[in-house]
């Protein structure tokens, strides 16, 4: 039996998607509107008389096109995403060609280019042909992302990662702060965020401790999540087990195994398909609709690694998770599901310099049967090395690099630790599999998008544009939202007594008087402090890399005593 697919049939969609979008179908399909000073050329979208209840945000971080080709021959069958084939992304960023993480779920999230390594606020360079300039007192000043929009429309909201979810394409959803490394910060503002579902990596970054990424301001966020109804669970037992309407899933210390490696390393965990799940199946119960962001974190990280079969692994996991959603979408009628690269990673290249010649006649076997004889990806296999290295070629055989030629062996022999060892293997497996990387860094090619269900985009977007449209789907005004939820206090506060009590600096406090009432404003989180008495916003306080901090019309009107 045939699927539907927005007015096509599923195999209708994979012919067009195989030669491009035809202009029949371009023909039945109308402009997406939006209101931007510049608006984007070849956007269009199945005309629909509705608009979504449910909007599933799905992001394959780092991976290129070559990536999902590769998982495709060896999965040896179409993808699910094969059968969303929608169009193209832009994704570049404020100041190059090629994007970071963080200023590609920036512009995912909020409709914003930013620069690299911003989460969820406005850039301080902007050098891009095309991109608009940000005034200065603009430059680092936070923006409303979809998530937000969506939790104050009455939508239950959801993340899930295979990564910390304190990671920056999961914290573009979901926070601000000028640096995707300030972990404390990300992880405060994700709990006081109050979103309803949140389940990936990242428990160390909730709890005060002496690890890398442990709280330095002495704060235990599972307490607080306790405190906020929140149904902690750190495995996939507890996972299937909990009933919860809000649950926080931190299944590690960091980020998740690989996909590949998980059932002979962290079997406990569970998959990312699992976790969409349970986060649709969990936040389908709000009557209003849901918003839910999903990524599959670590294609990325296999790419930077130059591991083939990491990044298989993790293609596989995420399309794997993408049916799941699109199962739901075709049975609730009601929802539209995008899944993009944020950015691609590595140069993958099916073919190298062994098929300069020949590369005509070089059979499909040829890429795929090497990759087939890994047990593990090179981050599952490295972790089996004695501290001496004196297994290295055990190590190779679970990478699928058994019977070593004696050139092969001497390439081995001369990496000195860990991190020379995997860079040898990758290279050894790369020869073997006649695949090329240009790259450990990533790459500024356009990205494939992939769509389904009420209003899905198609066509040949900028990644600002996904932003636009899944807000505009939603009836959410990404800028007037800004204006709402992010005023610099000196502003907002207008002739009221403004102070930064700043004893504790891992803790820096706003304090307001006004006619003998003081409010105070703790950063990072959504609450009020009034006499005492805690009052919950609807958003956090952020504070910029100027120091400056920014505040809600709801601050303003408990400053004011109205609410």
């Amino acid at each position: 039996m045939k699927k539907k697919l927005a007015g096509i049939t599923l195999a209708g969609a994979v012919a067009l998607a195989s030669f491009g979008v035809g202009n029949s179908l371009i023909q039945t399909e109308a402009k997406v509107e939006h209101k931007s000073a510049k608006k984007p050329q070849n956007v269009i979208m199945h005309k629909s008389a509705k608009k979504p209840q449910n909007v599933i945000m799905m992001v394959m971080d780092g991976t290129s096109s070559n990536a999902t080709t590769l998982a495709r021959w060896y999965k040896g069958k179409p993808l699910h995403m094969d059968q969303l084939m929608a169009g193209g992304v832009r994704a570049y960023s404020a100041e190059s060609a090629i994007t970071d993480s963080a200023p590609a779920a920036t512009a995912l999230a909020t409709g914003n280019k930013s620069n690299s390594g911003y989460v969820g606020v406005l850039p301080s360079v902007v050098n891009t042909p095309g991109v608009k300039s940000v005034e200065k007192e603009d430059q680092f000043r936070p923006v409303a992302n979809v998530l937000e929009g969506a939790k104050l429309s009455g939508r239950a909201t959801g993340i899930v990662a295979t990564s910390e979810i304190q990671h920056a394409t999961p914290a573009g959803f979901s926070a601000h702060n000028y640096s995707r490394d300030d972990f404390q910060t990300l992880a405060e503002q994700q709990v006081y965020q109050n979103i309803d579902v949140v389940l990936g990596g990242g428990k160390q970054s909730l709890l005060p401790g002496k690890e890398e990424k442990s709280r330095k301001d002495g704060e235990n966020l599972v307490n607080v999540l306790n405190k906020r109804g929140y149904d902690f669970v750190e495995n996939k037992k507890e996972l299937e087990q909990s009933h919860a309407k809000k649950i926080w899933g931190s299944f590690a210390d960091r980020d998740l195994a690989y996909d590949m490696d998980r059932p002979q390393t962290k079997a406990e965990q569970p998959k990312l398909s699992q976790m969409t799940n349970k986060a649709i199946t969990t936040l389908s119960k709000d009557k209003d609709g849901f918003f839910l962001f999903v990524e599959g974190s670590k294609t990325d990280w296999a790419a930077h690694a130059n591991d083939p079969v990491g990044m298989i692994s993790d293609v596989l996991a995420f399309d794997e998770a993408v049916g799941k959603a699109v199962e739901f979408a075709e049975k609730d009628g009601n929802t539209m599901v995008i899944a993009i690269a944020d950015h691609g990673n590595s140069g993958l290249s099916i073919g190298n310099a062994n098929t300069t010649k020949g590369y005509d006649t070089t059979p499909v076997s040829a890429y795929i049967d090497p990759l087939k004889k890994a047990k593990m990806t090179l981050e599952g296999a490295t972790s089996k090395l004695k501290e001496d290295l004196s297994n290295k070629e055990e190590v190779a055989a679970l990478y699928g690099l058994s019977n070593l030629t004696s050139e092969e062996k001497a390439q081995l022999t001369k990496a000195r630790d860990k991190k020379e060892i995997s860079a040898a293997l990758s290279k050894l497996l790369a020869n073997r599999a006649n695949l090329g990387f240009t790259t450990g860094g990533h790459t500024g090619e356009d990205v494939f998008l992939y769509s389904y269900g009420v209003n899905r985009p198609t066509g040949h977007f900028d990644n600002t544009d996904i932003a636009k449209h899944m807000a505009k789907s939603m009836n959410i005004n990404l800028n007037e939202l800004t204006n709402e939820l992010f005023i610099e206090a000196n502003k907002a506060f207008k002739g009221s007594k403004v102070a930064v009590d700043s004893k504790d600096k891992n803790n820096p406090v706003l304090v307001v008087t006004n006619n003998k009432r003081t409010v105070r404003f703790p950063v990072n989180k959504n609450i009020a402090i009034v006499n005492g008495k805690e009052i919950q916003m609807d958003s956090v306080v952020v504070q910029d890399k100027k120091n400056r901090f920014f505040v809600s019309k709801q601050a303003q009107q408990i400053v004011k005593n109205e609410k």
